[in-house]
């Protein structure tokens, strides 16, 4: 049986192929405004503790059950930044697809869920320290989320978009790998710019260095962390990590948790951005924030340097509270 496909109507502007720029120009000549997500969406169960579990035994918890996702995320925050048009590509099991796509819309983005009858929504258990500055775990059951394949791509989806973003953890199933394949075909075919945040240190590790880079030439940006980025080039300093990368990928920028981000272009590091001070509840999160906003930041025309302060400001929100999605509410920036 064929998946159902939640899908909301897309702005009809086709842009034609272009150089890569800060916006692909459709074919009337207007800029593509919309973001368009290809990633993941899962249900977040997360447990609050303060030190270590008692092995054998009870350890309390706060438990919530909120929605997650690495690209879902993304998506949300770059909304919450102001980004006028926010779309999502992902596949969720049946058995939570409405109340993932009634978050979704409240958080102003536009999902088109493929509905798996056969497979239930992806679960990521997330253990998180209070007494360890919010430091967390993950326990993942991806469920649903792998099975997002190429079959799944509309090029319809890229009708006025300005840029593409990739959820790293297309790269960590086959069928996301062949769908990484088409999207980023599609995107330059019509100008458009795609970015990636590798998403995971320990699946980058199974998947290797070389298939990564593979997998992301042509692309313009890279949005790893500091341990994601020193993982892709052997490096131990992540400020050599992200001058190195940038041989490869154009623009990266490298987050560091508390200590902020690294701008790097053309072989080395142009800024270090600042960490916002904040209270630190969840870490869950932090870096999805940061995509979001960037990308939100570059497509209302900022400079690599003004997105990341625009991501760093978005991670230090995410980070006060529990949980990896914005509040629900009026929109941030421009």
């Amino acid at each position: 049986m064929d998946p159902e496909v939640t899908a909301h109507p897309a702005r009809p502007a086709a842009p034609s192929a272009a150089p890569p720029g800060p916006h692909a120009t459709g074919a009337d000549g207007a800029a593509g405004r919309a973001l368009l997500v290809v990633g993941d969406v899962v249900t977040d169960v997360v447990a609050l503790h303060h030190g270590p579990p008692a092995p054998g035994t009870d350890s309390t918890a706060a438990i919530r059950v909120v929605p997650g996702g690495a690209g879902a995320n993304a998506a949300c925050w770059a909304a919450h930044r102001g980004c006028g048009e926010v779309r999502l590509l992902a596949r969720v099991g049946a058995d939570t697809a409405s109340w993932h796509e009634r978050e979704l819309l409240a958080s102003g983005v536009r999902p088109r869920l493929v509905r798996d009858a056969g497979v239930p929504t992806g679960t990521v258990v997330c253990l998180v320290d209070a007494a360890a500055a919010g430091e967390r775990t993950f326990l993942t059951d991806s469920g649903a989320s792998v099975r997002l394949g190429p079959e799944d791509f509309g090029q319809e989806l890229l009708d006025g978009v300005g840029r593409l973003h990739l959820s790293g953890y297309l790269l960590f199933s086959a069928p996301g790998r062949a769908l990484v394949t088409v999207a980023v075909a599609s995107a330059w075919a019509r100008g458009i710019p795609v970015s990636l945040d590798p998403a995971s240190a320990g699946f980058l590790s199974a998947l290797g260095v070389r298939r990564f880079r593979e997998l992301t030439e042509g692309m313009e940006v890279l949005l790893p962390s500091d341990a994601e980025a020193c993982l892709l080039t052997g490096l131990s300093d992540p400020a050599r990590a992200a001058a190195r990368l940038s041989r490869h990928v154009p623009l990266v920028v490298v987050t560091l948790g508390g200590d902020g981000a690294l701008v790097a272009r053309d072989g080395a590091v142009e800024a270090r951005v600042p960490a916002v001070p904040t209270v630190v509840r969840d870490t869950t999160g932090a870096g999805d924030a940061f995509a979001g906003a960037f990308l939100a930041a570059l497509l209302a025309g900022a400079g690599a340097r003004e997105a990341a302060e625009e991501g760093c400001r978005a991670g230090a929100l995410a980070v006060s509270r529990v949980g990896a999605r914005p509040p629900h509410g009026a929109a941030q920036g421009a």
